[in-house]
């Protein structure tokens, strides 16, 4: 049995991956170690560990690597720290290959830890583009990795012309869309979101029509942080909709974007809006797929609002050239702008889904590759 070690540092990886987790613990020739690590661990940041253990999976290891601070010196020695933790816990693992998800430093942190252990490395989700320091992270993983598991044509087209062997890049589609087309099949009512994951903020009732913000910092826009979330909280308040709020992550600049939303809250300006610290990955979807439209800077509304058909308002850079669906609209960090963006998605309600991610096999996509794929730590480049 091939020891697949599947690294999941925080929130949206847990999403991106899990239907993948499920098909590689069901797999009779694969044996599952996950790790947790970063941001994962921490209850500021929703504690994803929990998530995952009440899924039922088994945790094989757990990485604490997170330095305080929310600013690009604290990212950067997280990454250092990152790699000499990873390391040790790969030596104890000893696993026949590592997959890493997306963009992020944790991701470069088990990259590089992998790569000088000589342990074959899967990158998950490569091949795109953004903004920030996400678009140069996603590239050099993949420069680091030996197989390629893109979400969309275009992304293995990419990787290709960085110079990885087309026999290394497979279009597997991303799993989170596995999720969104269970939920999209299947659309079961989750109940009270109040009353399953509390939060904080004024009661929104999950029957009537809502908004759904997510915005993180970007983190080299990191000391206009607080600045960019008030414009959305202006926004969003001055609509006559409520609102479900869920918490920045752990980037440089999170501690501006934090501060920006407790100022606003503490001085009773957010009265019709709830916050949330996280949700499982299917209860987020189906939040997602009742509500009018998704604001913020997360990947999710071009991604899984695609497939859902989520009308969605994109805010700023953060997602600068990512490929995208019908369904975004794009704004600058303005209130006017935000607040004209807004009321056109409410205008013109649902789009239709637009498979661009995928078509809801990815985790078992990925599951059958890595049962049978040779795995190398020898290149074969093209260039």
């Amino acid at each position: 049995m091939r020891k697949v070690c599947v690294v999941v540092t925080a929130r949206p990886s847990y999403s991106r991956i899990k239907t993948a987790l499920d098909a590689i613990d069901a797999h009779p020739d694969l044996e599952l170690q996950l790790l947790i690590a970063a941001s994962a661990l921490l209850e500021r940041y929703g504690a994803v560990i929990e998530q995952i253990e009440a899924d039922g999976f088994a945790i094989a290891s757990q990485v604490y690597m997170v330095l305080e601070g929310e600013n690009p010196t604290s990212m950067a020695k997280t990454t250092g720290l990152g790699v000499m933790e990873l390391a040790t816990a790969f030596y104890n693992l000893a696993p026949d290959v590592v997959v890493t998800v997306a963009d992020r430093y944790e991701t470069i942190a088990t990259a590089i830890a992998a790569a000088y252990m000589n342990i074959p490395i899967v990158h998950v989700q490569g091949g795109e583009v953004s903004g920030s320091i996400d678009e140069k992270v996603r590239h050099a993983v993949t420069k680091l990795s030996d197989l390629h598991f893109v979400a969309t044509a275009k992304a293995g087209e990419r990787v290709r012309r960085m110079g990885e062997a087309p026999s290394s890049v497979f279009v597997t589609g991303c799993p989170s869309i596995d999720l969104a087309a269970q939920v999209l099949s299947s659309p079961v009512t989750m109940g009270d979101p109040l009353a399953k994951y509390g939060g904080v903020g004024s009661p929104v009732s999950f029957s009537e029509d809502f908004l759904v913000v997510m915005q993180h910092p970007v983190t080299s826009e990191y000391k206009e942080a607080r600045f960019h979330v008030e414009q959305t909280l202006e926004a969003v308040t001055s609509l006559d909709i409520p609102a479900l709020w869920f918490w920045p992550n752990v980037d440089a600049g999170s501690d501006g974007t934090s501060k920006g939303i407790r100022v606003f809250r503490e001085q009773g300006r957010a009265e019709r809006i709830h916050f949330f610290r996280n949700f499982s990955p299917d209860d987020f979807l189906r939040v997602l797929l009742r509500a009018r439209a998704i604001v913020g800077n997360s990947s999710v509304a071009i991604r899984e609002g695609s497939y859902l058909g989520v009308p969605a308002v994109n805010i700023g850079t953060r997602q600068r050239n990512r490929e995208r669906g019908r369904n975004v609209v794009d704004a600058v960090y303005d209130l006017g702008a935000i607040t004209s963006a807004i009321e056109k998605q409410l205008s013109h309600g649902p789009y239709e889904s637009d498979p661009i991610y995928g078509d809801g096999k990815a985790g078992l996509r990925i599951a059958d590759l890595l049962s049978r794929v040779p795995l190398t730590v020898t290149k074969q480049l093209t260039y």
